[in-house]
């Protein structure tokens, strides 16, 4: 798992976690460390491991991040031709006689069809005549008026479009709800159904760290619904460490932050490692995104005469 208190991060993210037998997905290795460490990639071959084929091996990029260090990023196109689920273990970064590794992976590979092997052999089919040569006229015809409509079509958008832009209507601005108070509401909804208890456990997981994404995105501008949880984290650490986003005095952000990365990691393992919660960790789970929302509400500016 990734630790961002190390001098080397090493992460690897994978674009997708299920794949048709001989389809290909790229894997993404990524190394941030100071710019005077000397760090070694590991060389993989042909295989990464038993069942799962490196396709290319794309070159090491070379970077430097915001903060001054130095980021090492590199692609794997990946494929299987025998369906199976695939643990990929944590990839290991050498740096002088210490060795830094990455969080592990799944890949699951899914057979598309079996072949049904009992049937009998067949005659081919027999040959078919032409059709006769007034559906080709009529294929025509409809073509022509398809076309025609698509022209026609086209031309009253462009007309509207134009239309619209010299005399344009300003649409009433409605204001936002607040971010918290719209999380709040889907939480309590969530609370009230506990779908959990009739065995859609993915399902709930799914909903509730949906829930905490979207309030990340529009309260600290981190959009985490198009992140993995720990690019979600990596981005949201120094927000929200730092007190200049509005939090209270009194909140405790590290012990914040250590429970939303394992209410996070435990929504990853029951949507992609099939993990099986207790009772216990699903109203943990839930009561961990109530206070993160909770204690991360903006404080209240006292109104000064």
């Amino acid at each position: 798992m990734l630790n961002l208190f190390l001098a080397i991060v090493v992460s690897a993210s994978i674009d997708s976690t299920m794949i048709m037998l001989g389809d290909q997905t790229d894997m993404h290795l990524q190394v941030v460390c100071d710019p005077t460490e000397q760090v070694q990639l590991p060389t993989i071959g042909e295989e990464l491991i038993e069942g799962i084929e490196v396709v290319k091996a794309g070159k090491v990029d070379t970077t430097t991040t915001a903060d001054g260090q130095r980021q090492l990023t590199q692609t794997l196109t990946l494929t299987s031709f025998k369906d199976s689920l695939y643990a990929i273990p944590p990839i290991a970064v050498v740096s002088g006689k210490d060795t830094f590794r990455s969080e592990a992976l799944s890949l699951n590979v899914v057979q598309p069809f079996e072949m049904d092997t009992t049937m009998a052999i067949t005659d081919i089919k027999q040959r078919e005549d032409a059709p006769i040569w007034w559906w080709g006229i009529i294929r025509w015809i409809l073509l022509g008026l398809l076309i025609a409509t698509l022209i026609g079509g086209i031309a009253y958008l462009v007309y509207k479009y134009y239309r619209a832009k010299q005399h344009p209507e300003q649409a009433p601005q409605i204001p936002l709800r607040p971010a918290e108070e719209v999380a709040l509401e889907k939480l309590q909804k969530i609370e009230q159904e506990k779908i959990w208890k009739e065995g859609e456990v993915k399902a709930y997981h799914t909903e509730l760290t949906g829930v905490v994404r979207e309030y990340i995105g529009r309260r600290f501008g981190v959009m985490s619904t198009e992140k993995t949880s720990d690019e979600t984290l990596r981005e949201l650490k120094p927000k929200l460490m730092a007190k200049g986003e509005g939090l209270e005095a009194n909140v405790d952000t590290k012990l914040l932050y250590e429970q939303l990365k394992k209410m996070l990691q435990l929504a990853d393992l029951v949507k992609f490692a099939k993990w099986t919660t207790t009772p216990e960790e699903n109203e943990e789970a839930l009561a961990t995104a109530f206070e993160f929302v909770q204690k991360t509400t903006p404080k209240v500016e006292e109104i000064k005469n």
